[in-house]
Order: structure tokens, then sequence, then C-alpha cells
């Protein structure tokens, strides 16, 4: 069966990117897909210093490493800060990125965001795609950059907008379909 992790670069609570990881989730186990949702806070990740790589890497390092590393699909769900990538995910990225086997050799990833602006993290997600990139990671065409976040969810948590609910069914089509082979 195909495996999937989702995650969030917010942990906070309420956070709609916490509600499109949820989202996303229940849309990949619609299609078969057995689905792993885990929260960064679970993991003790110092800042990212090569000093302390030297003693001894982090073990959440080392666990974060392994779930991307034993899944099929990852997707990552993120806010926007000052148009850049939270803090949370970019430290998680770097210490993943620093382990070997390399973790992003072997999934499928999709990203996507939601903001409280019309451009719906858009630029984040173009920092994602890169960072990702950069680092060997296979990342789909199809970007879910949603907002404003006030008016995307209904009282279900699903998304109202028709554009999207098309854009999410080609996002969980791509990630189901596009293969590392």
């Amino acid at each position: 069966m195909t495996t999937a992790l989702t995650l969030s670069g917010s942990i906070r609570q309420g956070s709609h990117n916490l509600k499109l990881q949820a989202h996303m989730g229940r849309q990949l186990e619609a299609a078969g897909v057995s689905v792993n949702a885990i929260n960064l806070g679970d993991f003790n990740l110092p800042i990212f210093n090569e000093d302390l790589e030297a003693d001894a890497v982090p073990q959440g390092a080392v666990a974060l490493a392994e779930l991307w590393r034993s899944h099929d699909i990852v997707f990552i769900a993120t806010p926007e800060y000052n148009g850049g990538l939270p803090p949370l995910l970019v430290n998680a990225i770097t210490w993943v990125s620093r382990q070997r086997p390399s973790p992003f050799r072997h999934a499928v990833f999709g990203i996507g965001g939601v903001s409280s602006g019309k451009y719906g993290t858009i630029w984040s997600l173009s920092h994602l795609r890169e960072s990702l990139t950069k680092v060997g990671a296979l990342v789909v065409p199809t970007l879910l950059g949603i907002g404003p976040a006030e008016e995307a969810f209904d009282a279900q948590q699903n998304f109202v907008e028709p554009a999207i609910v098309r854009k999410v069914d080609q996002m969980v089509h791509e990630l189901t379909h596009f293969s590392r082979g």
C-alpha cells in the first residue's frame, strides 16, 4: 500500500495550515493511501548549528529523516512569514537534509499553504519548492496556494472554492501517480 507522511510548518493551535494538512490527509486516504500525520513540534530539533553535529546529531533529526525515507509521499503545508518560510520548517528541512542516505530521494513531495492574504503563500511555496528541489526532492507541479484563509474552509473544514477543490484533487492524482521509478 502507498504511504504518505503529512506535516505542517505551523504548530499553532487553530492553524489554517494544520487544517490543510488534515484535509490533504483525508483526501489521500480516500484515494487508498495510508496516511501518517505528524507534528513537527514533537521532534526535538535545536536551531541548526554545524557545531552540534560534531558531538551528536539530535535524535529528532534522525527520526524525522527516517520518516521521510520510509514514506512514498510527503505533503508539507506551510504558512508564509514575511514572504518566506517559517523558521520551524526551515530548521526541520535543514536538519533532515544533513542525514544520510538522503531522505529526499524516495518520496514524491506535494506542497501547499494557507495564508490570510490574497496571494495564498505563493512566495513561501516558491522558496519551499526551490529548497526541496536543491536537495533532490521530486515536487509535483500543482501548488496549493490558498487565501484568504478566513474564507477558505466551511464548517466541516472542507474547501469552499471549487477551483481549490479541483487543485486538491489534481495534487492527490499527481501524488498517487508520479513515481521516482
